[in-house]
């Protein structure tokens, strides 16, 4: 409709004979990419100019000369009228028929463009999946997922009846969801651990959900898996330190108890549905990696989580209250062991699976970063998201810091304490309005307490779930 009352316009003008003859192409954006109609244009109409206007629309403008009283008289005023007027059909038709097959194309691969194609209009994305991978500061991004969830009212897949997880170690099924047989294919969001298992997750998320996760250098997630898990692994809980475990790793890790030895190796391609005791093959790593890729838009890197938040936000189309955080789940530094340079190089052997994993798509990350946001903006961008981040402690926190957990006062916002790993905690400010108060408890709240909470909300009819820590909220009320 725009075209056609630009050239009626156009030809209203050239009647007038005493004015510049201008035609005017309007094209919207999410239907266009400028270059492929210069190319058209330029060739059916000399002179002609891009503006690329505002955020959502493209013009297209060619200027022609004020007809004057000599061309009139030297027969070039017809001929140029009969060619300007075949021109411009042709460029109508030709136009039209553009339209319909860019229609036609967005219809066959609607998902595909409302995830990636840069010229879409931009919307926040809120059918998510986060594979939520082990001692990644995957926490942090949950706890992100739960706050975005509440705050647009949206549904979560929460794990069934008392589990915390979504069947975890077990390769994910669909019925591991509370209410999936009543729910069916209506979930928003989805980012409680699980074995990543495409075919049911797609049972359970939509058609065009977008897929994320994170990985994290195998070097430090390792050492931090053995703290962590200290107590429940054979191959670590027979070592007396994660050196002595890595000088020989084969004399501790016993292949029959694989279920119970995944944290000790490659647990990062155990997340992502792979066995983490597949041969180190060069052929299957780059199928898996392909597969990775055609199953996740996006992966993020736990050693740069402010530029993560940063991608994922712009990915997202989300806002950057969305993204701030305080860092969840993280352990003192008095309990961390130091790697020797030769348990370091033995990892990279050890969990090569992970270390491969890791070294690709922390290129992937990078080439993204650049594609999308390039790095001064990106600088601009993460310092704006940590003077937001100072504010809410400021705001929120009584000691500026996370503080052990011998020293965490209010005992619901107590994180889960494993193995030997002092796990750090928040204490909030006690003059908050009700508002902020509850605000800022959310930020802080511990990964396992707010599955708890949204469960409750969102299942209220069933029993909740039972951690054995004091209730921060004993009433719900509806995400807001």
């Amino acid at each position: 409709m725009h075209i056609l009352l630009y050239l009626a316009n156009c030809l209203l003008c050239f009647a007038n004979q005493s004015l510049p003859f201008i035609v005017l192409f309007t094209v919207p954006k999410a239907l266009a990419r400028p270059g492929q109609y210069h190319l058209v244009f330029s060739s059916l109409f000399p002179g002609l100019k891009l503006d690329q206007g505002d955020n959502s629309w493209i013009h297209f403008v060619i200027n022609f000369y004020p007809i004057t009283q000599s061309w009139k008289s030297s027969g070039i005023y017809q001929r140029h009228t009969k060619c300007l007027i075949f021109s411009l059909c042709l460029g109508l038709i030709f136009l039209s028929g553009f339209f319909h097959m860019k229609n036609k194309d967005y219809t066959i691969s609607k998902v595909h463009e409302e995830l990636l194609n840069p010229f879409m209009p931009c919307r926040a994305k809120t059918n998510v999946m986060f594979l939520k991978t082990h001692k990644t500061a995957s926490s942090t991004v949950l706890n992100i997922m739960f706050r975005f969830t509440e705050r647009y009212n949206l549904t979560v897949a929460l794990p069934a009846d008392q589990l915390v997880h979504l069947g975890y170690p077990s390769t994910f099924l669909a019925h591991f969801v509370e209410e999936f047989q009543t729910i069916g294919q209506n979930y928003n969001i989805m980012c409680n651990h699980l074995r990543f298992n495409p075919s049911e997750v797609q049972k359970v998320m939509a058609a065009n959900t977008f897929y994320f996760s994170i990985l994290r250098n195998p070097i430090p997630l390792l050492e931090s898996s053995y703290i962590y898990y200290k107590d429940i692994v054979p191959a670590f809980r027979i070592s007396k330190d994660v050196n002595e475990y890595l000088a020989s790793p084969m004399k501790y890790y016993h292949p029959a108890d694989y279920k119970q030895n995944i944290y000790a190796r490659n647990i990062m391609w155990f997340d992502f549905g792979y066995d983490n005791n597949a041969e180190d093959n060069k052929k299957y790593i780059q199928a898996v990696l392909k597969e990775i890729e055609q199953n996740f838009h996006l992966i993020l890197i736990a050693e740069y989580f402010d530029e993560s938040m940063i991608l994922l936000k712009h990915t997202l189309c989300w806002d950057l209250d969305d993204v701030v955080y305080f860092k969840l789940n993280s352990r003192s530094q008095d309990t961390v062991q130091t790697l020797t340079p030769e348990s370091e190089e033995q990892i990279k052997a050890w969990c090569s699976l992970d270390w491969k994993l890791y070294l690709h798509f922390n290129q992937s990350f990078w080439r993204r970063i650049e594609e999308t946001i390039g790095l001064e903006e990106l600088e601009k961008e993460v310092s704006r998201l940590r003077m937001r981040q100072k504010e809410l402690m400021e705001t929120c926190l009584l000691d500026q810091e996370a503080v052990g957990k011998d020293h965490v006062k209010n005992k619901a916002l107590l994180p889960f304490q494993p193995g030997d790993a002092n796990i750090l905690g928040y204490n909030l400010k006690q003059d908050l309005d009700n508002r902020t108060l509850r605000t800022c408890q959310k930020m802080v709240m511990p990964e396992l307490q707010y599955t708890s909470y949204l469960y409750a909300v969102q299942h209220p009819h069933k029993k909740r779930k039972q951690l054995g820590l004091p209730l921060l909220w004993t009433t719900f009320h509806a995400p807001n």
